[in-house]
């Protein structure tokens, strides 16, 4: 029966929607701005399997005085498609504009953007055109030297950021190499701090099942899990493309974190057979009386909120299929990508459990010893929340008195104990006792946690070494800022305190010394996002930002690079490359 649900539930959702013609407003999506330099900035964004002929699209000034006119257009590169030249990608246009006489003044004109184009289903639409008015500071223009035709250039290949491109994969892409392409991104993210905190946890909900777990049983609640989880993604992904909000951001509020870290306490707690833990006599009856459903809907149930709490990052993948989402509406292609990649990072988390169920000691000492094992795993992944929420001085504390715990539990300091537990035990004991003392100390470095002790010259060029952001947590704080330091290159780091790969960008990438030089080229500037208030909101809404981390930068005139754009966790050396392409 689960495998016809399954069958059901994955056709639904793969095949589901019948191929329709879309409307002209949906089919082609017009856009024109003028920017500071009085150069029109205007295009076409096509939806998927349309193209525009390149010979119908046309940029046109209305100015009855005939004063400003086009001087140069600069265009995107068409291909050759069924004998005619078209855009078979969204094109976008840079329209240069100068004036017939020496005038200062602000003239209003109206920008007319013309264009046709096809579906390739076969529907041809009839040309269209949008009029656009705006407000030209003729000052900034040039004068016209002497009469010449409007030139058209072929502008260099677009650069697109690495989320640009992956949304314009889906654009041009078949299905079927949509959700290919998306595991594999999947299969990639399993390998970033992000998926990690779930190891624990799947594997602590298989050993926890006891004795009579079998391969095939093992497997099924892994494969729930992961589904749950991929369910989770693709529901809070579509809806952070849709609605611009970020899900998994407003659930990194404090009181939810606190209630989760509770959860796996008790779970912990359960690992160490202090109680068996089991929901209340009233849910059961009502969900179902099968010990069997109750484990289902409970694994069901974590696997969806471990996603979206324990588990929240941004990466290129995500954020493309998020722009997608966002720019065409198409949630069921966006929402089909995302779930693909969701199942590409579970998979690994469906051989965790598998191998959990799989290598079972029987009964005995061994099992109180794996479940005394994983207990501690599920604390860890308690106190790994809480590093979101509180000081680090606590959380410091707190691993340390797990590490000393444990150590007193795999018998330290007692005779008779094997040399390789024993060795294992002392190292732990140790290293936990220096976190104790350096969380008193002050020290704030899990790997480092007695560097206080070092001579104060010594301490103090350390922190000199130490990337300095100017911390920003609204727009107008950081309006403020960029109109202050024109002129210069400047970074803009999204971050928040519960994205995990923020913290990883922090102590790999922005700690190397070569990426420090490099980065003292520009003025540092960080976005906090933590709170997921309403300032936080429109700042990241203004950019585009679905969640961090996201780095953006701007140019000496104060204009956003969207090509250089970085989203997720990038290593020093292809940080340092990208720092100097810019």
């Amino acid at each position: 029966m689960s495998k016809i649900i399954l069958f059901l539930f994955l056709s639904v959702f793969l095949f589901g929607a019948p191929p329709k013609f879309l409307m002209p407003d949906e089919a082609f999506i017009p856009h024109a701005k003028i920017n500071e330099q009085m150069q029109i900035e205007a295009g076409v964004t096509i939806a998927k399997d349309i193209y525009l002929y390149e010979d119908k699209v046309t940029l046109e000034i209305i100015d009855t005085s005939n004063i400003i006119q086009i001087k140069e257009i600069v265009s995107p590169k068409s291909v050759k498609h069924d004998d005619a030249m078209v855009y078979l990608e969204s094109p976008d246009f840079l329209v240069h504009l100068q004036k017939s006489s020496d005038t200062k003044d602000i003239k209003k004109v109206e920008f007319k953007l013309s264009y046709q184009g096809c579906s390739g289903q076969g529907l041809c639409y009839e040309p269209l055109s949008k009029t656009y008015s705006f407000d030209v500071d003729s000052s900034k223009l040039g004068v016209k030297q002497e009469a010449s035709e409007v030139k058209k250039s072929d502008a260099k290949p677009k650069e697109f950021s690495e989320a640009d491109s992956i949304a314009n994969t889906i654009i041009s892409g078949s299905l079927g190499l949509i959700l290919l392409t998306f595991f594999g991104f999947g299969l990639l993210l399993a390998l970033t701090p992000c998926t990690f905190p779930m190891i624990p946890i799947i594997s602590g909900i298989i050993i926890s099942q006891g004795e009579g777990l079998t391969t095939k049983k093992a497997f099924f609640l892994s494969l729930i899990y992961v589904l749950a989880m991929a369910v989770a993604y693709t529901i809070a992904g579509v809806l952070a493309g849709l609605f611009g909000s970020n899900l998994q951001a407003a659930l990194q509020t404090p009181w939810v974190i606190f209630s989760f870290s509770a959860i796996f306490v008790a779970l912990a707690m359960s690992m160490f057979g202090f109680y068996e833990l089991k929901p209340p006599s009233f849910l059961l009856t009502s969900v179902s009386e099968s010990r069997q459903h109750r484990g289902i809907l409970g694994v069901a149930v974590m696997g969806f909120l471990s996603a979206l709490i324990v588990g929240p990052c941004v990466a290129a993948p995500l954020a493309g299929a998020l722009v997608y989402i966002g720019q065409t509406g198409d949630a069921f292609l966006g929402g089909a990508a995302l779930f693909a990649m969701s199942i590409g990072m579970g998979l690994p988390l469906l051989v965790v459990g598998v191998s959990a169920g799989k290598f079972m000691p029987k009964p005995g000492h061994w099992m109180v010893m794996v479940n005394a094992i994983f207990g501690v795993m599920m604390l860890g992944v308690a106190i790994w929340m809480l590093e979101k929420v509180v000081d680090v001085y606590i959380t410091m504390i707190l691993w340390s008195l797990l590490g000393i715990s444990f150590a007193i539990y795999l018998e330290a300091f007692e005779p008779g104990v094997h040399i390789f537990r024993k060795s294992i035990a002392i190292i732990l004991f140790i290293y936990s006792v220096s976190l104790f003392i350096g969380a008193l100390g002050g020290s704030q470095s899990m790997s480092k946690p007695l560097e206080f002790l070092k001579a104060t010259n010594s301490t103090s060029k350390e922190k000199a070494r130490h990337v300095e952001f100017i911390k920003v947590s609204s727009l107008k704080e950081l309006d403020t800022l960029l109109a202050k330091n024109k002129g210069k290159k400047i970074m803009l780091d999204f971050y928040a305190d519960w994205c995990t790969s923020c913290k990883e960008l922090e102590e790999v990438t922005f700690s190397d010394t070569k990426v420090q030089d490099k980065m003292s080229e520009f003025v540092l500037i960080q976005a906090n996002l933590t709170e997921n208030s309403k300032e936080q909101k429109d700042l990241s809404a203004k950019y585009g930002v679905f969640g961090p981390p996201v780095i953006l930068f701007f140019d000496e005139k104060g204009e956003v690079l969207k090509a250089k754009t970085i989203t997720g966790f990038v290593k020093p050396d292809e940080f340092l490359k990208h720092l100097n392409q810019i």
